[in-house]
Parts: C-alpha cells; sequence; structure tokens
C-alpha cells in the first residue's frame, strides 16, 4: 500500500497540481491585495470616498432596535442582519481581474509555445478520426487506421 501511495504522490501529474494550487494561492493573494491596496483607493477617491467593502443594507434592526451602523461589523456586533453587497462588488473586481490575468498568462505560454514560421510540421490529422497524430506515425493510436503510404519495409 505504501508503494503504491509513493507511486500516486511522485506522479508528475499530482505533482504538478500541488504545485499549481500552491501558486494559485499566492496568485490569490497577490490579486486580493492589488484589489483592496491599489486599485479601489483611487476608485474611492474618484467617488467622493466610496469604500465598497463597507456597503451594506440592514434587513433587521439589532437587539436594540438599532439600524443605523458605521461599518457591518458594528451591525453585526449589535446581532443585526445585514445584507453586504459592497463585498459582493469587492470579490467580483477580484475575480475579474484573476481572470483577466490568467488569460494574459495563457495567451503568453500560447504565443510561445506555437511554431516558428517555416517550421517543418511535427503532427498530422488522421483522415479517419481527425485526431492529430505525430507526422511519422504508420497508425493512428486512437482508431488503430493505417496511414496511406506509409509501409514498413
Amino acid at each position: 500500500m505504501w508503494k503504491e501511495f509513493k507511486e500516486f504522490a511522485i506522479k508528475g501529474n499530482a505533482i504538478d497540481l500541488a504545485v499549481g494550487v500552491i501558486i494559485g494561492a499566492a496568485f490569490g493573494a497577490i490579486i486580493s491585495s492589488l484589489v483592496k491596496d491599489v486599485l479601489m483607493p483611487p476608485i474611492s477617491l474618484v467617488s467622493g470616498g466610496l469604500d465598497f467593502s463597507n456597503k451594506f443594507i440592514v434587513l433587521k434592526a439589532g437587539a436594540n432596535g438599532t439600524t443605523n451602523f458605521a461599518t457591518s461589523a458594528e451591525a453585526l456586533a449589535a446581532k443585526a442582519i445585514t445584507w453586504n453587497y459592497g463585498n459582493f462588488l469587492t470579490l467580483v473586481i477580484n475575480f475579474i481581474i484573476v481572470a483577466l490575468c490568467v488569460f494574459l498568462l495563457v495567451k503568453a505560454v500560447n504565443r510561445m509555445k506555437r511554431p516558428a514560421p517555416g517550421a517543418a510540421p511535427v503532427s498530422k490529422d488522421c483522415p479517419f478520426c481527425a485526431m492529430t497524430i505525430p507526422i511519422k506515425a504508420t497508425r493512428c493510436p486512437h482508431c488503430t487506421s493505417e496511414m496511406a503510404g506509409n509501409a514498413r519495409g
């Protein structure tokens, strides 16, 4: 059992996934800081001091009947029920920025992976199943069709 676990844990895919999760968590923290500390202060300045993270609506008054609170934390302490739409807006902005960064990263990686112009092709499409196969293949690994003109000698 230990041997099987070790084989699983050392497989390239499991390690790649672990590295991706760790880097993703760190990337998320950086983006959260970017939104909170870099983007939101100028937006707040332009909008006259608007701070999205502290925007909320009191749905039910606190235990003592109070409905006027400066922060959602103050409302929570008074046991009021609030709808914290500002926090949601901040998270939506975070998501949009993360999605944009990931898109730009994938686009850059795809640009690096493109073959050089004029380079010899390294793959072809199987005429029977339309899957991409190596250019030197004599038989399609997907549908097992034999490629025409590739007689073995």
